[in-house]
């Protein structure tokens, strides 16, 4: 017995150098290309798919947790690296799905980048682009460590889709169920505590005036957030899947009665105090929802976890080390050789080359349309700040949603229209008549907005247009007088398209409205363009109306956002107001106010 044990330690130790010095030079024979090769791949695959999903995660407030998203992957990633099961044997049929579905995959990238370029707030494009990267990343693993694998890590892979937007005719029919619901319930709640309060729509009536219930209002945010709060608990605790569906379950149910809540409080605090308060307490009440949902659902996760290590402990020893993965179960030269995902370095090449063709030809593609452009002439605006009853005002919160603007901004004044103020210099036929009786109050509105290249779609201009935004409250277009130009500075004109609108209340006379719309354009069709080409299409043509069509025809025009600026102005009169007048008020104004840029 004794020579058993002193003859058994040469034994261990004259084997663990032998395999050590068999793993180095395999190890390092592998390492290099395959490996370096696959983590190329994948960093440009995940960087380019993160590049174009913060473009909504910074203009769109509900989907601002975006931005934690690819840190949690990654480190729910690392965690599930710690208990990576064994590597399964690869076999041919393994790499033939692998190359059947790899391949459409990767195609498929050329088409979505062509598509985002033009219009990067599509929301679809954004899921076809998940879609394919999280499937070349989830083929990737499954060639590395087969079946075992692929399930293994599916879930951290697969997470990004908490972040991705929902597509419109998803999100819209919720946001507008919760927005009413959520409406509801705390115009009844309110009544239950002796505040007086109605429903009209999305709106509540209380004595102090009128409190909206807007998307952020809805719940819609503090749900999305939800949602990957439950999902990240669950996977944190490696709850099972019923445990998890109860963990989101229970993290939904906790941001919507605490958004309910939040509507009760806003509206106790526009009846009790003033609607003004309002807006002081609605960042504050939102922010506090999302720590009750991260810390409601920790503890709910906490409670699930506990009763899943109780039954776990319930578990026989042997039976607990059967179900553990194993973590060693291949030697060093078929670790080495294989980590982490390391096909043939040959295809990996091919693959990473692909990538870069299709950013690069996408370029490409919209450059060689863009040859015949020239820089614009850059102009800002000087506030009309010595007008009577001048005031700037708040751009609402759905507006900046839609329109997701870098910068804008809203301002109105008042002006006195002399009578006998037709301007006889311009004769010309217009809906309306030219009153000569009275002096004329008219109240002025001008919007403005600036998109900054290449942040968003070149047809988001085309959004709060006069005949887009005016009938949605209650104006009727009656005539479109086509487009003009207005001298700015010496030879420089901007031109403007003219509408009228007209708005009837009850038996009274109808409110007149011109509204006169503006887009320029950071690049414009230079002079070797042919000459049909020499006007903005966007300020000549009709209203964008968003379709499929349309889309892919920005696309095969090669048109993508180079940088836009609009200009709104808006002209409400009670009295008559001759479409004579209202251009030169504008005329006026645009020689005030538009200021040349001079960098």
């Amino acid at each position: 017995m004794r020579t058993n044990l002193v003859s058994s330690p040469p034994v261990q130790n004259l084997a663990t150098p032998q395999k050590t010095a068999d793993a180095s030079p395999l190890s390092g024979r592998h390492f290099s290309a395959p490996l370096a090769l696959s983590f190329l791949f994948l960093a440009a695959l995940w960087l380019a798919l993160w590049r174009q999903l913060s473009g909504e995660w910074s203009v769109n407030g509900q989907y601002n947790f975006g931005w934690f998203v690819p840190f949690f992957a990654i480190y729910l990633f690392w965690l599930r690296w710690q208990d990576r099961p064994a590597l399964a044997a690869l076999s041919d049929r393994r790499n033939r799905v692998v190359a059947l579905l790899g391949i459409p995959a990767l195609l498929l990238l050329l088409p979505v980048r062509l598509f985002e370029i033009a219009n990067p707030e599509w929301r679809p494009l954004a899921w076809f682009h998940t879609i394919a990267v999280v499937t070349l990343t989830l083929l990737l693993l499954w060639y590395a460590g087969g079946r075992p694998w692929l399930r293994h890590f599916a879930f951290p892979v697969a997470f990004i889709f908490v972040a991705v937007p929902w597509v419109t005719a998803v999100e819209t029919p919720v946001i507008q169920g919760l927005m009413r619901m959520v409406a509801r319930v705390a115009a009844e709640t309110a009544m239950l505590l002796g505040i007086p309060a109605q429903v009209e729509g999305n709106l509540i009536r209380v004595s102090t005036g009128l409190v909206g219930v807007n998307e952020a209002c809805s719940g819609i945010r503090s749900l999305q957030t939800s949602l990957m709060i439950g999902l990240l608990f669950g996977e944190l605790k490696r709850l099972s899947v019923l445990r998890r569906l109860l963990l989101v379950a229970g993290a939904v149910g906790i941001a919507l009665l605490a958004n309910f809540v939040r509507a009760v409080f806003l509206v106790g605090v526009a009846a009790t105090e003033n609607i003004s308060e309002v807006s002081r307490w609605h960042d504050i009440a939102g922010y506090t929802i999302v720590a009750l949902v991260f810390i409601g659902t920790m503890g709910f996760a906490y409670l699930l976890g506990r009763k899943n290590r109780t039954l776990v402990a319930g578990v026989p020893p042997a039976t607990m080390e059967e179900s553990q993965p194993a973590r060693h179960g291949t030697s060093p030269s078929d670790w080495w050789a294989r980590l982490p995902l390391q096909p043939s370095a040959v295809y990996l090449a091919a693959a990473l080359c692909w990538l870069f063709f299709v950013e690069l030809g996408t370029a490409a593609w919209y450059r060689a349309h863009e040859r015949n452009l020239v820089s614009g002439i850059r102009w800002s605006v000087q506030w009309p700040e010595q007008a009577p009853n001048f005031r700037k005002f708040k751009i609402d919160e759905e507006i900046r949603s839609v329109l997701r603007f870098d910068d804008g901004q809203a301002v109105a004044w008042t002006i006195t229209s002399p009578p006998n103020s037709e301007d006889a210099r311009e004769p010309k036929t217009f809906a309306t008549p030219v009153n000569h009786a009275k002096p004329n109050t008219i109240s002025c509105y001008l919007y403005v907005f600036r998109w900054k290249p290449g942040r968003n779609s070149a047809l988001l201009a085309n959004l709060h247009r006069p005949d887009v935004c005016l009938p949605a409250s209650g104006w009727t277009q009656v005539a479109d007088d086509g487009v003009r130009n207005y001298a700015v500075d010496g030879p420089f004109e901007l031109p403007f398209r003219h509408f009228e609108f007209q708005r009837v209340f009850g038996d009274s006379a109808p409110q007149i409205a011109h509204a006169f719309y503006c887009l320029s354009e950071d690049r414009a069709t230079g002079p070797s363009a042919p000459k049909q080409d020499a006007r903005l299409p966007s300020m000549s043509g009709s209203r964008s109306e968003w379709t499929r069509s349309e889309r892919l025809r920005t696309v095969l025009q090669g048109r993508r956002h180079l940088g836009q600026q609009v200009m709104e102005v808006i002209f409400i009169s009670s009295d008559p107001l001759s479409a004579a007048d209202a251009e030169s008020h504008l005329r006026d104004l645009v020689r005030d106010v538009v200021l040349l840029d001079t960098d």
